[in-house]
This record gives C-alpha cells, sequence and structure tokens, in this order.
C-alpha cells in the first residue's frame, strides 16, 4: 500500500480513495470498537470453561486423574486445531467477499454451537462440539483480518494492540465467570449464558459494522515482491513471524487446560479450587491488557522486530520461577508478569505480516498468521499435558522457556537475514 509515499498529489489522492483503506478510512475506527466488544465476549465464553473444564469431565464420566487430564487437554486443544484448519479459508474468503460476512459466521455460529456444548452427555459429544466451535467460529481471527487491512499502515500496530486488548481481557474475563458463574447456574447453565453473550456480539456486528469492499480482479499479482532482494528477505521473515505466532499461545496455554490439577497440588481446598484456579488463569490476561496497546504503539516506532525478540526474551525468562512456587498468588503474580510481556508479540507480528503482503492478500496471509497462532494453542495443551504426566507438571514450564527462547534466536537470525 503506497498512501503514505505519493509525491503527486492527485494520483496519490486517486490512489488512497481506490485502496480498501481509503474507502473505509472513514469506518475502521467504529469497526474497531465492535471488533473489540465481540473479541471480549467470544473469548469470555471460550475461555470461562478453563477452571471447571477438568471437573465438566468429570461430570461426563471421567474419573482416573490422568484421564481427566489428558481428556481436558484435547478438549480445549481440538477447538484451536479446527480454527487452525480453516483460518486461512476464511481470511481468503475474506479477500474475495468482504470482511464483515466473516464477521458475522463467526458470530452467529460460536453463539448455536457454544449453547448446544451444555446440552453433551459424555465427553465424546463434549470434543466434538468444541471442534465444531473451532471450525465455524472464529471471530477473533476474522476481527484481526478487518482491522489489519483496514487500520492505516502507521497505526496498525496500536490498532491490534487495542484488538488484543479486547481479547485478552475476555481471556481475563472469562476465568473469572467460569470460577463464579458455575456456582450460580450450574456448569450447563454457564454455556447457554456464554452463547447468549455472542448472540449479542453477533448482533452488534451486524448491524454496527460498515465495510466498503470491492472483489479484486482475478489478474491480481502475488504477495511476494517482485524484486530479489525482498523476496529473498521474505523467505526468511514470513516463516520466522508464522513460528513465533504459534509460540504466542504455546507459552500461555502448555499449562494453563490442567493448572486446576496443578494448583491442587498447591494445597487449595477443593471447594476454593475452580475460584482460584480463574483468578490465577486470568492474571496472565490482566497482564497482557496493561500492556497490550501501549506495546502494540512501541512497535510503529522503534519497529516491531525489536518488540517480538525483547518480549520472547522476557516471557521465557518468567516462566522458570513459575516451577518453584509453593502457594496459588506466587503463581498468580508471575503469570501476570509473562502475560505483560506476551502482549507485544501479536500486535507487533501482524504488523510485520500486513506489511510484507499486497492489499488483496492480505486478508489470507493474516488467516495463516492466525492458522499458526491457533496451532500453538493446540500444541501448547498437548505438550502440556505428556509432559506433566510423564515428568511431572513442574517440567512444562522448563520446556515452554526453552521453546521460546529458541524462538528468540531464530527471529534474531532472520531480522538479520
Amino acid at each position: 500500500m503506497n498512501e503514505s509515499a505519493p509525491s503527486l498529489p492527485a494520483p496519490a489522492t486517486r490512489h488512497a480513495t481506490d485502496s480498501y483503506v481509503g474507502r473505509n478510512a472513514a469506518y475502521w475506527q467504529r469497526n474497531l470498537a465492535v471488533a473489540v466488544f465481540g473479541s471480549f465476549t467470544t473469548l469470555v465464553s471460550l475461555s470461562m470453561l478453563l477452571p471447571f473444564l477438568p471437573l465438566y469431565v468429570e461430570q461426563l464420566g471421567v474419573t482416573s486423574q490422568d484421564e481427566v487430564v489428558q481428556w481436558s487437554g484435547v478438549a480445549f486443544g481440538i477447538t484451536f486445531l479446527a480454527t487452525a484448519v480453516t483460518a486461512p479459508l476464511w481470511g481468503k474468503l475474506a479477500d474475495r467477499f468482504g470482511r464483515k460476512p466473516m464477521l458475522v459466521r463467526a458470530a452467529v455460529g460460536m453463539a448455536i454451537v457454544m449453547s448446544m456444548i451444555g446440552l453433551a452427555h459424555n465427553v465424546y459429544e463434549l470434543v466434538a462440539l468444541r471442534f465444531a466451535a473451532g471450525l465455524i467460529g472464529g471471530y477473533a481471527s476474522a476481527a484481526t483480518v478487518m482491522i489489519g487491512t483496514q487500520a492505516p499502515p502507521e497505526r496498525a500496530g496500536w490498532a491490534l494492540g487495542v484488538l488484543s486488548t479486547g481479547a485478552l481481557t475476555g481471556n481475563l474475563i472469562g476465568p473469572l465467570v467460569g470460577g463464579l458463574l458455575p456456582n450460580l447456574i450450574g456448569i450447563r447453565g454457564t454455556f447457554f449464558a456464554g452463547g447468549a453473550m455472542i448472540g449479542v456480539a453477533a448482533l452488534l456486528t451486524i448491524f454496527g459494522v460498515r465495510e466498503d469492499f470491492t472483489r479484486p480482479p482475478k489478474s491480481a499479482g502475488q504477495p511476494v515482491p517482485a524484486d530479489g532482494a525482498a523476496r529473498s528477505a521474505h523467505r526468511f521473515a514470513l516463516p520466522a513471524l508464522l513460528v513465533t505466532a504459534s509460540m504466542v499461545l504455546l507459552a500461555n496455554m502448555s499449562i494453563e487446560p490442567i493448572i486446576t490439577v496443578y494448583i491442587r497440588q498447591l494445597d487449595v481446598p477443593h471447594d476454593r479450587l475452580a475460584t482460584v484456579a480463574g483468578i490465577v488463569m486470568a492474571c496472565s490476561a490482566f497482564g497482557s491488557v496493561l500492556t497490550a496497546s501501549r506495546l502494540g504503539a512501541l512497535a510503529d516506532r522503534i519497529g516491531a522486530w525489536n518488540v517480538i525478540i525483547g518480549c520472547l526474551v522476557a516471557t521465557a525468562l518468567a516462566l522458570i520461577p513459575q516451577a518453584f512456587v509453593t502457594n496459588w498468588w506466587t503463581l498468580a503474580a508471575l503469570r501476570g508478569v509473562m502475560g505483560m510481556a506476551l502482549a507485544g508479540l501479536l500486535p507487533a507480528i501482524g504488523k510485520l505480516v500486513r506489511q510484507a503482503v499486497k492489499e488483496h492478500q492480505s486478508g489470507k496471509m493474516l488467516g495463516y498468521l492466525q492458522s499458526a497462532q491457533f496451532s500453538g494453542q493446540v500444541i501448547g495443551p498437548l505438550i502440556g499435558a505428556q509432559i506433566s504426566v510423564h515428568l511431572g507438571m513442574r517440567a512444562v514450564f522448563f520446556v515452554t522457556s526453552a521453546l521460546l527462547l529458541a524462538c528468540a534466536v531464530f527471529d534474531r537470525w532472520a531480522r538479520n537475514r
């Protein structure tokens, strides 16, 4: 996109008006507000089951603790496996038919499926419905594609940071809701409440989001620039960014689906287990809420690569002491610090990916970014569950920290290339 570097006023104005960014200049901030709310409500509904997921698995007939841990990891991660598979498809369709239809599809679909999860009779139905939620849902992914392509390039980091704040706030409130609401309306009733919340977001999206979309011509070019130097640079940069996106949620989710069991080892009474687990999980999102938009704006100022590498190292260091905690409030504080460091990664990655591709291919590439991100959300719980069963839960923190440090080295190498 060349709006920021024209030298001839008339052609530049015409180009800016004809571009997707230019046509939606009057709408993107209002769309951002709706997308933030929609991402918030959908993430509340998706994350609120974390504190009581092992309890729900037990309620559905699983009794062995090892099986509870493994089924909890599968039931949680399967949603993001489905989202990882379909995100590039939805991104490509967003490039062809517009970003708003993808938002509406995700909100309506998730509202229906989330309510149906409350009707599950066994753990197999739970897993199947969680898989369906990933296939048909992905509101936050669709919102990232829309805002990432509508926001002006010089404000992309800030806008994606604000959008991340909405999603992270949902991750913050969700575990708290999940720790309290089941005691009031039951576990199944909590899923019905989550579906209703997403239904509100669907209505706001249908009537509040505006988009001026023109389908690109079939002869549109490829996303990689033509000159050899740029082609070589993107050959290293894009894989590094996709790997880093997967590491973001892998770091957070390697322990969270089974954190209730970890907290149980810290001598927390059983009747307080869901509430304490909700608080601990919320601390990570709370830390991210405090810094997401600031780190996104920092990426606009000092460079996204610098923010990415710094945040990876800081997150890796914050993980190590979590393996040595002896009480839940220390774990909560450390999760908060980790969340503050993680918050800068996705806005900076999204900014770099958006700069690396042409406008008519941006939805598809951001879809691949979301796919990589949710792949980490799949791999994280599975790795965490297996390591905890065979090596103990404390080993999960060491392995995750090592992976993040390796990713920081890889990103530094890719940036220098």
